[in-house]
């Protein structure tokens, strides 16, 4: 006697204009979302193995990575599971599109057959904006408030933190930009003046590193910022694109993650100081840790936050736009995308 068979979801495409009108209204709720997924991440209720990079040997500066995840609650029921698939090819910006392209394929719990395909680089973009606020919130004792915010790198990255910083009701009294590319340092400084902030200023390196405030957004690949004396007791730097700071400057500073066992891998700047000295002293903690007041900030160093960016993010997101997109009959249902559907 067979079972009655389960039926197999229906597959939906959500694009990448879906996604964005969805994600325009959603900036402050992104933060939320982040800091709940973190904050179930360390209730052990996800499982979110290593990345993997495919790389490419005559290429060595593209890759692409795969971040499978789940989101599991303690009953054992899977609230999400997918992959996100993410290509990083920095010399795309030399014709003028972004460097970064990408899928998130989201997976029925039940049977494990894929219920949809989202356009993923803006998922990607939002979700690590949304973790560059909530960090930079805490360790600014969740205020909102900064003398002067600088960004070093005036990329989509870029321009996605500036967005919900704007979102979060943050309100500094300056903003400084700078980028090897000055084409794209006048457009982020513009965007900035279109989204209300105050001063905002193009400037060399040195005066960008010595804001109250540090946004590193770049697509550097080995240390550039160097010396344990670059920063002051106190500042906070947000490390988002994880590699443009020298170990001594990790070492000489107060150092959080969104999972530090991720952020110790790849030549990251965390990695890097974890292999010269050979000791993990530097780690103050992750920042679900924080937030539950597990451990507390001292501002005698500086503070950097370095979020590796976790698959499970990309699922808590994409998981409510594919939802959103559902509702407002704006995903594309493709009826015949499984070619078989009965075993006989």
């Amino acid at each position: 006697m067979m079972n009655v068979q389960t039926a197999i979801p229906l597959f939906h495409v959500v694009p990448g204009m879906v996604a964005k009108n969805l994600l325009a209204d959603l900036r402050g709720q992104t933060i939320d979302i982040v800091e709940n997924t973190y904050l179930t991440h360390l209730r052990g209720e996800t499982i979110n193995p290593d990345s993997y990079f495919l790389q490419f040997p005559h290429e060595p500066a593209n890759r692409i990575i795969a971040l499978p995840a789940a989101i599991a609650s303690r009953k054992g029921g899977q609230d999400a599971v997918g992959i996100k698939w993410i290509a990083s090819y920095p010399d795309n910006i030399k014709s003028g599109i972004p460097r970064a392209s990408a899928v998130l394929i989201l997976n029925d719990p039940k049977t494990g057959y894929p219920l949809a395909v989202l356009e993923g680089a803006l998922i990607s973009a939002v979700r690590t904006a949304a973790s560059a606020v909530l960090g930079a919130r805490w360790l600014n004792g969740q205020r909102r408030e900064v003398s002067r915010l600088s960004f070093v790198g005036g990329g989509v990255i870029a321009r996605n933190i500036l967005e919900t910083f704007a979102a979060d009701g943050w309100q500094p009294s300056g903003v400084d930009v700078h980028d090897l590319n000055p084409a794209s340092a006048e457009a982020m400084a513009a965007f900035a003046c279109q989204n209300g902030f105050q001063d905002v200023r193009v400037v060399p390196l040195r005066e960008a590193v010595a804001a109250d405030m540090v946004v590193f957004a770049t697509n550097a690949s080995t240390p550039y910022v160097t010396g344990n004396g670059v920063f002051r007791p106190g500042q906070i730097v947000l490390n988002i694109s994880l590699r443009d700071l020298s170990p001594e400057t990790i070492a000489a500073s107060y150092n959080f993650f969104d999972d530090f066992e991720h952020c110790l891998k790849a030549n990251t700047s965390p990695h890097l100081a974890e292999k010269k000295y050979q000791n993990r002293d530097f780690i103050t903690g992750n920042l679900a840790s924080l937030i539950r007041g597990e451990i507390s900030l001292s501002h005698d160093k500086p503070l950097i936050y370095s979020p590796f960016g976790m698959g499970i993010l990309d699922l808590a997101l994409g998981k409510l736009l594919l939802s959103m997109a559902i509702e407002t009959g704006q995903a594309i249902a493709i009826p015949t995308f499984f070619g078989e559907t009965h075993r006989w």
